[in-house]
């Protein structure tokens, strides 16, 4: 006797997402639209230094930099040595990165003076989770610190809570902390302090930024608060009124 066939036909495939072939983004979030035709020029060569895996992320921010600025480009590798194609000119090589207590780092606004004239300028970004990105600094320092100069933006607090997409129009992931951004909006403000016409640019990227995030927020879930924190929240709660009675 012949085994029962399933006489249904087999379900299609999921249709994949139709993709802008300009920015490489799905269409319902394009951003052509925001994108600077021709590209930026800077004085400013940005290298972004990019983890495997960050590649590959749906919200990754590089791309659009490089679309962007005229003058950027990106390496995909987990660390930075003597192997890897950078070239720099000597004295104005810097690497972005908040500090650690044993390698502290210029701020941006105590290099503004420094800054405002016409050398070249090499910044080298790291893209990746703050995870990863700090392995990548960690495993690079020994070859960077040969040419380069550790600086960080103005505003980094680890002991403060970073934002999110729910209360920032800037962030499009959960930051670890106070001060952390983006790398398009650490490249912005970089190129605001550094650049002639800085303040025009930065204010171009953040519109691709805010643009990018308010496309995302369209595809949010409600935040609900996890139930610890809820429950905490309720205790607090019921403390405050004993005590107000």
């Amino acid at each position: 006797m012949e085994p029962e066939t399933d006489n249904e036909p087999p379900s299609p495939p999921p249709k994949r997402r139709s993709i802008c072939h300009k920015c490489d983004r799905p269409i319902p979030v394009c951003l052509c639209h925001v994108i600077p035709t021709p590209p930026i020029p800077t004085k400013t060569q940005i290298i972004i230094i990019q983890h495997p895996h960050e590649s590959h992320h749906k919200l990754n921010t590089a791309p659009l930099l490089t679309k962007s600025l005229l003058n950027s480009s990106s390496i995909i590798t987990r660390r930075l040595s003597s192997t890897t194609p950078i070239n720099h000119p000597p004295s104005s090589t810097y690497y972005l990165f908040p500090p650690s207590q044993s390698s502290p780092a210029v701020t941006l606004s105590d290099l503004k003076t420094a800054s405002k004239n016409n050398t070249p300028l090499v910044l080298i970004v790291f893209d990746a989770t703050w995870k990863h990105a700090k392995e990548m600094v960690r495993a690079s320092e020994g070859y960077l610190s040969k040419f380069s100069t550790r600086v960080c933006l103005d505003g980094f607090d680890g002991g403060i809570e970073g934002g999110s997409i729910y209360d920032s129009d800037l962030v499009l992931r959960k930051e670890p902390c106070g001060g952390c951004v983006s790398t398009l909006e650490a490249v912005a403000r970089w190129l605001g302090v550094v650049e002639e016409n800085g303040l025009e640019i930065e204010d171009r990227l953040v519109g691709i930024l805010k643009e990018m995030v308010r496309l995302q927020a369209q595809f949010l879930k409600p935040m609900r608060p996890r139930p610890k924190l809820l429950k905490k929240s309720k205790q607090i709660e019921q403390v405050k009124n004993s005590s107000d009675g």
